[in-house]
C-alpha cells in the first residue's frame, strides 16, 4: 500500500532521537525544546549519523523478516487453499468475497469459510491502522493541522470510512464489491507516482547526505554549506540498487498502463 511508505517513515524518526537519547548523542540544550506546536518552526532535530546506520538497519531485517516470512507463507497458503479449492469451478471465475466465502464453505468446509471471514476482518483492521497514523502523519506534516491527536485519528478515519458506509447502505452487495476492485485498482495507479520521488531523492547525495557525529538541533533558518564535505557520509543507493528500483518501477507502471487499457476495453 502506498500510505505504508508514509508510516515507515513516520514510525523510525522516534527510533532515531530514542537511539540518540540512550546513547548520549543529544546535545545537552536539545533536551529542553518542544519539537511540538509553535518550537516546531523555530528548529528541528537531526539525528545522529551512528542512529541512522541503527535504524536503517532494524528497519531493512525488520523488513525482510515480515517479507520472506509471514508474508510470503501466508500468501503463499492462500494461492495453495484457493487454487485447491476454486480451480474448476464456474461459479468462481466472477465471484466476490461473498461469493468466495460461500465456495470455500461449501467446497471444504464451515470452518474454512470462518477462518476466510476473520482473517478478512484482521486484515481491515490492520489496514485501517496503517491508514490512520499514516493520514496523522500527513496531516501533521504537509497539512500542519492543529488539533488534538484523538480529533485527528476520528476525522481522519471517518472522513476514510464514510464512503464505504454510504455505498453499503445505499447500493449494497454488488457496490461494496465494486468499491473494493476499483479502491485496489487505484491503490496500483497510485503507487508509480508515490514511489517515483522515493526512488529519486534516495538515489541523490544531495539529499542522502548526513553530518558525522552527534545530534544536533538546528534552526531552520540556517544553510549548512554544500561545499563543505568534511566530515560528511554519503547514504545514497548504490549504482546496482538504483538501476534495480528503476526496473522494478518501469515494470509495475507497464502493468499499471497494461491495466489501465484492459479496463478501458472491458476486457479486465
Amino acid at each position: 500500500m502506498p500510505h505504508s511508505l508514509y508510516l515507515g517513515s513516520g514510525i523510525v524518526q522516534a527510533r532515531l532521537r530514542d537511539y540518540d537519547t540512550k546513547h548520549d548523542l543529544l546535545p545537552p540544550e536539545t533536551d529542553e525544546v518542544d519539537l511540538s506546536g509553535e518550537s516546531i518552526d523555530k528548529g528541528y532535530y537531526i539525528p545522529s549519523a551512528k542512529a541512522i546506520k541503527h535504524c536503517l538497519k532494524t528497519s531493512t531485517a525488520e523488513l525482510g523478516l515480515s517479507l520472506f516470512t509471514f508474508a510470503l507463507f501466508v500468501n503463499s497458503a492462500i494461492l495453495i487453499v484457493a487454487g485447491a479449492s476454486l480451480f474448476g469451478n464456474e461459479d468462481a471465475s466472477d465471484a466476490d468475497i461473498f461469493s468466495i466465502h460461500q465456495l470455500l464453505t461449501n467446497s471444504i468446509s464451515k470452518a474454512a469459510g470462518t477462518i476466510f471471514a476473520l482473517a478478512l476482518l484482521i486484515s481491515g483492521i490492520s489496514a485501517g491502522i496503517v491508514c490512520t497514523i499514516a493520514g496523522q502523519m500527513v496531516s501533521e506534516g504537509a497539512l500542519n493541522w492543529k488539533m488534538r491527536p484523538w480529533l485527528r485519528r476520528l476525522a481522519t478515519r471517518s472522513i476514510s470510512v464514510t464512503p464505504s458506509i454510504v455505498i453499503a447502505g445505499a447500493i449494497g452487495r454488488e457496490g461494496v464489491s465494486d468499491a473494493l476492485n476499483a479502491s485496489q485498482v487505484v491503490l496500483s495507479v497510485v503507487l508509480p507516482f508515490v514511489t517515483a520521488p522515493l526512488i529519486y531523492f534516495t538515489c541523490r547525495n544531495k539529499y542522502m547526505t548526513v553530518r558525522d557525529g552527534g545530534a544536533r538541533f538546528r534552526n531552520r533558518s540556517d544553510e549548512e554549506s554544500s561545499e563543505n564535505t568534511s566530515g560528511m557520509v554519503k547514504m545514497a543507493n548504490s549504482w546496482y540498487t538504483a538501476v534495480f528500483a528503476v526496473l522494478v518501477w518501469i515494470i509495475i507502471a507497464a502493468m499499471n498502463v497494461a491495466n489501465l487499457v484492459l479496463l478501458g476495453k472491458g476486457e479486465a
